[in-house]
């Protein structure tokens, strides 16, 4: 039987590392992990860009940088908030997506609003998370679109990390 996880919490609460961590978990019990994480990349504190990370092969490429910056618009020509994305990484990154073989655990670091509200982005993903064999799957959203993660996944269970450093308690909802 599969299980389906929504993992929501505001913006720097963790999601990536809460989901790198149960991936280390996940392999270290033997268990096939598959996906896309997306880490931050900080320069002296300062979070600079986001990677995209193949969980099946490792391969990292960098997906974003804040636009506040100097940057290459010619490679990172997507506009996103204050995010300039690389479409040709977000295209590996859908194409990964859609490679995804058989596996245990199954994450899918984050569908947003490239994905809920403008229909393009890692489209791979949901389709991934309907079609893929796995025990056990996440997909991280944010607070904001948790709705359209509750209209395609009717069966999935909303996982809500505190916004706080303590990690007290995670808030599960059925």
């Amino acid at each position: 039987m599969r299980r389906l996880y929504v993992l929501t919490a505001p913006r720097g609460a963790g999601k990536t590392t809460f989901c790198r961590t149960l991936a280390e978990r996940a392999r270290s019990r033997g268990w096939t992990v598959v996906g896309v994480l997306s880490p931050a990349v900080f320069e002296e504190g300062v979070k600079t860009g986001i990677e995209v990370q193949c969980l099946h092969c490792g391969e990292r490429r960098l997906l974003a940088v804040d636009g506040r910056g100097e940057v290459d618009a010619a490679r990172f020509s997507l506009v996103l908030g204050r995010w300039r994305l690389d479409p040709e990484v977000l295209a590996w990154g859908n194409r990964v997506l859609a490679a995804c073989p058989p596996g245990d655990l199954l994450i899918v670091d984050e569908l947003g609003p490239l994905e809920w509200l403008e229909g393009r982005g890692w489209t791979n993903g949901l389709r991934a998370l309907h079609d893929v064999p796995y025990r056990v799957a996440v997909v991280v959203v944010r607070p904001e679109l948790v709705p359209f993660a509750r209209r395609e996944f009717p069966s999935a269970r909303v996982i809500t990390l505190p916004a706080d450093a303590e990690r007290q308690r995670l808030t599960i909802d059925d």
